[in-house]
């Protein structure tokens, strides 16, 4: 069985490309269909895409890396030079090895960050729900759940990390002196926005506002933080309330463009405007960074400011990836055991063969009144002949040479003294 795994992530390819494959939680299921027709006998596939990365992760009996890589580009709509360029192609216990360190958050923007490990176990529950995960992959996550529970457990990994939505108030503390004098506004009612909510609502801004496309999910946000909120298409009327901007949607076009934002620029008489971009595929329009009043920073951005924290972990890092090898050798022993499942059940089945004709013939001579002892003596021998059978005659048949290896074979299995 073989296991190969391919992708992109925030330190191999840019944010507009990393945009073209972002796959929403409703198209992993088709995605997945799609990608296994494409391939020879449908192998297992999972696809994890967050903000930061899309990994495609397979498991068949022959690896098919290059068709795999070619899918995908076809795919987002590039060529397959062009992602070939950025992804990474890994294999076997490579491709286990960067599972375990990505649930581990060993691979992670932000170094130890837990979040990718609840973003794997969605994935997985997607491909189980989609037909697609097998026992290979099906061993391989759950084995990286295990890795990353020890990790986190028995490493200061993720000790003082600073996250995405840390670093943004890090950020806006920069620009502006005072945060309880700031207008918040977060567009989008997910987990990442959540985490800023809850970052930025420490710091006691004068108001926080919800922007949703949905206004009874932005009011159950909402109403934790004692936020107002607004429905996304109020968005460019009342752009210029509002000091920070903090945009994570899973929308597949920018919902900021750029004469939204110089609009709201002219009615704040051009005061400072703070946004973050933390979606992938973009939420606000690239060009909005040109504008001089605004201080823009998207998730690739804020990788400066989340490394800061990540030099005095090494020690941890070390362990942590020891971790990761040992789990790796484990998962690659099982797979190769797994290469030996067939020929025991097919060894299984001839063995139950014999005994079941053996036991048959029995059964008929003690029904005729034969002996007992006579009776087992012939089941005994009938299971030792037919057993030893293919042994005998390969020491018999074919070349010296031939006769050479079935012998040294036939003493290894037969003639071993129990230790």
């Amino acid at each position: 069985m073989a296991v190969w795994a391919l992708g992109i992530n925030h330190t191999t390819a840019p944010l507009d490309l990393r945009g073209r494959f972002a796959f929403a939680v409703d198209q992993v299921a088709p995605t997945l269909r799609a990608l296994r027709d494409s391939l020879a006998r449908q192998p297992e596939a999972a696809l994890i895409s967050t903000c930061n990365r899309t990994e495609i992760y397979c498991a068949g009996e022959k690896p098919q890396l290059e068709h795999t890589l070619d899918w995908l580009a076809q795919s987002g709509g590039v060529s397959s030079s062009l992602l070939r360029s950025h992804a990474y192609t890994l294999e076997d216990g490579l491709a286990a090895r960067h599972a375990f360190r990505v649930a581990s958050g060993l691979d992670s923007m932000v170094l130890g960050e837990p979040q990718i490990l609840g973003q794997i176990k969605d994935a997985v529950r997607a491909a189980e729900a989609a037909g697609a995960l097998g026992t290979t992959l099906s061993q391989l996550f759950q084995r990286s759940f295990a890795v990353a529970k020890e990790v986190r457990t028995s490493t200061e990994i993720g000790a003082h990390s600073i996250s995405m939505a840390a670093a943004a108030v890090r950020l806006s503390g920069q620009l502006f002196e005072d945060l309880g004098q700031v207008k918040v506004l977060f567009v989008g009612a997910g987990e990442m926005i959540e985490l800023c909510a809850t970052h930025f609502a420490a710091k006691n801004p004068k108001s926080m506002s919800i922007a949703n496309r949905t206004l009874e999910r932005g009011e159950k946000l909402a109403s934790r933080f004692g936020a107002e909120v607004m429905h996304l298409a109020e968005l460019p009327d009342r752009l210029h309330e509002f000091d920070a901007v903090i945009s994570c949607t899973a929308s597949t076009l920018p919902i900021i463009g750029l004469g939204a934002v110089e609009r709201a620029l002219k009615r704040r008489k051009h005061r400072p405007m703070f946004m973050v971009d933390l979606a992938v595929p973009r939420d606000i329009e690239l060009e909005v960074k040109r504008l001089e009043d605004v201080y823009l920073y998207t998730v690739d951005d804020l990788a400066s400011v989340v490394q800061t924290a990540q030099a005095n972990r090494q020690a941890a890092v070390a362990q942590a990836e020891a971790i990761v090898d040992a789990g790796v050798q484990s998962f690659m022993h099982w797979v190769d055991q797994r290469g030996s499942v067939p020929l025991i059940q097919q060894l299984n089945a001839q063995a139950d063969e014999w005994r079941a004709m053996e036991i048959s013939r029995a059964r008929k001579l003690l029904a005729k009144g034969e002996d007992v002892d006579a009776v087992l003596e012939a089941l005994s021998k009938g299971l030792t002949q037919k057993m030893l059978h293919g042994a005998m005659a390969e020491l018999r048949a074919g070349d010296s040479q031939a006769r050479e290896r079935a012998s040294s074979a036939i003493q290894h299995f037969f003639l071993r003294k129990e230790r």
